[in-house]
């Protein structure tokens, strides 16, 4: 038998995660590969019994309780922390990593943001969230965990699949992200990565790597990516960020959230997503899709609003 058949499972957290659903990926990607996984979700919903039918042993409970995540850690010698953006980040993140450190895990990826990599003790920024990915890298530095970093730009699925409505009804994508350029990813490339290290994490231990798509282009270009991929003229606008800010309020998104998309959105008109790095290529053999391609997996979302659909 190979290791990926009979030895310990692979802890993913956050494996049920809607908005990038990169915990779900990786656990998808390390099954298909025959490893054991334990999938940690918050609620026992829809989601957790599709991760039972793919063959995880899912764990449900909180990662603010203690118990729950010593009950979800132990037995794993790897793990990938993965949390949703949250208030309660930090505590979660403080909370696995003590517990896998009492259960001596020997690789733990932490999935991070790549801001971080333009943050230290004197600068920060305006998003909470950000500060709180800043502050888990901190904490794992100093724990001696043997920590693995992940650190994405931008996710295609927050910044495109958020603008489908404008697609759709008026073949335009709306967004307060200015002329700055952006290399964003999708979240099946950053999930290629993260099990491909979890795989065989020898060699990645205390590294930390930055995945970016393909190239950096301004939403001009990425609006031309769009018109290639579905066949029609698709335009960028520019709006307002208050514009912005005033509707997800309107959609009852919480502040914590809030304040971090509009950090974000802030940060590309500054240019600062102006990235690049041939990280994912190298760690998988296999570079990452493009905007195009991505439009074109997700084409159904996109597609124009009829009549009736447009008027509900």
């Amino acid at each position: 038998m190979s290791e990926a058949q009979h030895g310990f499972p692979i802890l993913v957290t956050g494996a049920a995660g809607r908005i990038g659903s990169v915990g779900r990926m990786v656990t998808e990607l390390l099954l298909a590969r025959g490893f054991r996984v334990r999938a940690q979700v918050r609620v026992d919903d829809e989601r957790a019994a599709m991760l039972r039918d793919l063959g995880a042993e899912v764990v449900v409970g909180d990662l603010l309780d203690l118990t729950a995540v010593h009950q979800a850690i132990e037995g794993c010698e790897r793990l990938c922390f993965a949390m949703s953006v949250s208030p309660s980040y930090l505590e979660a993140a403080a909370n696995v990593a003590v517990v896998a450190k009492h259960h001596r895990v020997k690789a733990f990826v932490n999935l991070s943001q790549m801001t971080v990599n333009e943050m230290d003790i004197f600068n920060t920024t305006p998003s909470p969230q950000q500060k709180q990915h800043w502050l888990v890298e901190q904490i794992l530095s100093w724990s001696g965990l043997p920590a693995v970093g992940v650190r994405p730009t931008a996710f295609m699925e927050g910044f495109f699949l958020q603008s489908t409505k404008g697609i759709t009804m008026q073949n335009k994508i709306m967004a307060p992200l200015g002329k700055g350029k952006n290399s964003a990813i999708a979240a099946f490339d950053v999930a290629r990565v993260i099990a491909a290290i979890l795989g065989d994490p020898v060699g990645h231990i205390g590294q930390t790597y930055h995945l970016t798509g393909p190239v950096s282009e301004d939403m001009d270009a990425v609006a031309r990516e769009f018109s290639a991929a579905l066949g029609r003229t698709i335009k960028y606008v520019d709006v307002p960020p208050e514009m912005m800010k005033e509707q997800l309020a309107a959609f009852g998104m919480p502040q914590h959230v809030i304040s971090h998309v509009m950090t974000m959105a802030q940060l590309h008109r500054d240019n600062r997503y102006d990235r690049f790095s041939n990280d994912v290529e190298r760690l998988t053999g296999v570079p990452p899709m493009s905007v195009r391609e991505f439009v074109q997996r997700n084409a159904q979302a996109f597609a124009p609003a009829t009549p009736s659909s447009a008027g509900e």
